[in-house]
């Protein structure tokens, strides 16, 4: 006679499923950031198991595109050569599915991956029991102004968000006629900007570009982070104008170190509003500053949930504890 012990049976689900279920309660989910090569998952734990308490659905995990390093061959001579600093973004996907029991999103990025590249890792996600994916451009290579394609990669997360649609339906890159069924079908995010993208010309040809991935097959949209909810709500008020009609989330970031002031505008391209500059000038060390973000934040997400977004994303940058005093005061 076979026993049984201990053990979790889990049932994947849809981002827009969760949203569903939950019946038009907010939901809590949280982003977090590959450790670097050599560095061990238990750090990434540690920053993790703080936030179950809140029981967030789904868990997003980050990809990074490749770079450039330089080896000193000796002589004078450099070699150039491609490495990835925070590989691994499916393998701990799956980590955390198994010691968790929750979703987990990978990031997909157009920027350093090639078509069949993105195919073997959707393969992937399917044999990993991953139902949700977040399609990306992605940024620019480092040391360069403007984003490239990958040679054989895509160009725009709208292609990208089709190849995984068609995917999802048995269109493979080089078999047209597979057989699927439909557990293969992804459940696609994609990126909102409340503020617009750095390179878009204006926020309407932002919005309708978003409008194109929507088109295209994406089911639900996370925003960038932002501090402004005036924009963030104009921003929905304006994509359901646009005919934009999947779930947008909001993504939150607590302030935390006197140094965002000037790095989350250089690197986001965001405004931030002059009360909250005004705050964290006046503080003294970053511990003011923290409580400043923890209270900012706090403040932000009750007015979002009198807003009725679906859910708070929270982007933990490898840091849960201020994010933990957050959500203790909403969830």
């Amino acid at each position: 006679m076979l026993s049984i012990f201990n053990i979790q049976f889990r049932y994947n689900m849809k981002i827009t499923d969760h949203i569903k279920k939950a019946n038009g309660k907010t939901l809590f989910s949280l982003e977090v950031v590959p450790p670097q090569k050599g560095i061990g998952i238990e750090d990434l734990y540690a920053n993790i198991d703080p936030l179950m308490e809140f029981k967030p659905p789904f868990i997003d995990v980050t990809t990074s595109r490749e770079e450039y390093v330089y080896i000193d061959k000796g002589n004078g001579l450099m070699e150039r050569r491609i490495t990835r600093m925070r590989p691994g973004t499916l393998g701990i996907c799956a980590a955390i599915q198994h010691k968790y029991n929750v979703d987990t999103v990978p990031h997909l990025l157009c920027g350093g991956f090639t078509k069949d590249e993105t195919e073997y890792l959707l393969v992937d996600c399917m044999y990993l029991g991953i139902d949700n994916v977040m399609a990306l451009r992605g940024d620019a290579m480092k040391g360069h102004q403007y984003f490239e394609p990958t040679q054989g990669g895509h160009a725009s997360a709208m292609d990208l968000v089709h190849q995984i649609n068609d995917l999802g339906r048995g269109k493979y890159l080089h078999n047209q006629d597979q057989i699927c069924d439909e557990h293969n079908k992804f459940c696609i995010g994609v990126a909102g900007y409340p503020e617009k993208h750095m390179e878009a010309p204006s926020m309407n040809y932002d919005l309708k570009w978003l409008k194109q991935k929507v088109d295209a097959g994406a089911d639900y949209i996370v925003t960038q982070m932002f501090f402004d909810n005036k924009k963030f709500i104009e921003f929905v008020q304006k994509a359901r104008e646009m005919g934009i009609t999947v779930p947008i989330i909001p993504g939150i970031k607590p302030i935390a170190t006197k140094k965002h002031l000037k790095i989350l505008p250089q690197v986001f391209k965001i405004d931030l509003p002059e009360e909250l500059i005004a705050e964290v000038e006046k503080a003294k060390n970053n511990d003011m500053v923290k409580q400043i973000g923890v209270e900012w934040a706090i403040a932000q997400c009750r007015e979002l949930l009198d807003f009725g977004v679906p859910v708070l994303h929270f982007y933990s940058m490898g840091k849960s504890d201020n994010i933990k005093k957050v959500a203790r005061e909403l969830f």
